[in-house]
């Protein structure tokens, strides 16, 4: 396909630029790029916007009305939001096999959207406020 010489004027750069080539290559069309472009190609215009401005996207469940903030990440990224829109219940559930972060968070999204209380059957539920620890007092000897 591409021919080097070793010893010839120039063969460093050309290496360099092939490099750089094949790294925004992959960049652009990796499976974590691909997967982040079909889950904003699933996401509402609404979602997109928020999704870009604040880094989730929040979805309603289809047998409760409940709304839900999905957080870029694979688990423990699902929250239930309560009436002033804070978080209540953080939900972590994720498909059998491991995927690209997008296509984990697209998952999410169609199954709270399509079958939410079968996906809340599953899931594990936890506190998405952390406990106040109690403040250590160090004194100096």
């Amino acid at each position: 396909m591409f021919l080097f010489r070793r010893n010839g004027v120039g063969s460093s750069a050309r290496l360099r630029s092939l490099r750089s080539l094949y790294r925004s290559f992959i960049e652009q069309n990796g499976p974590e790029a691909r997967a982040r472009r079909l889950l904003r190609d699933w996401l509402s215009p609404d979602q997109r916007a928020q999704f870009d401005d604040e880094g989730y996207f929040e979805v309603t469940g289809s047998h409760t009305g409940r709304r839900y903030r999905i957080h870029q990440g694979t688990m423990g990224n699902v929250l239930e939001l309560d009436e002033e829109r804070q978080p209540k219940t953080g939900w972590c559930f994720i498909p059998e096999r491991p995927l690209a972060v997008g296509d984990v968070m697209l998952a999410q999204k169609i199954a709270l959207e399509t079958d939410e209380a079968a996906v809340l059957a599953l899931a594990h539920r936890f506190s998405p406020r952390l406990p106040s620890l109690p403040r250590v007092v160090r004194r100096a000897y």
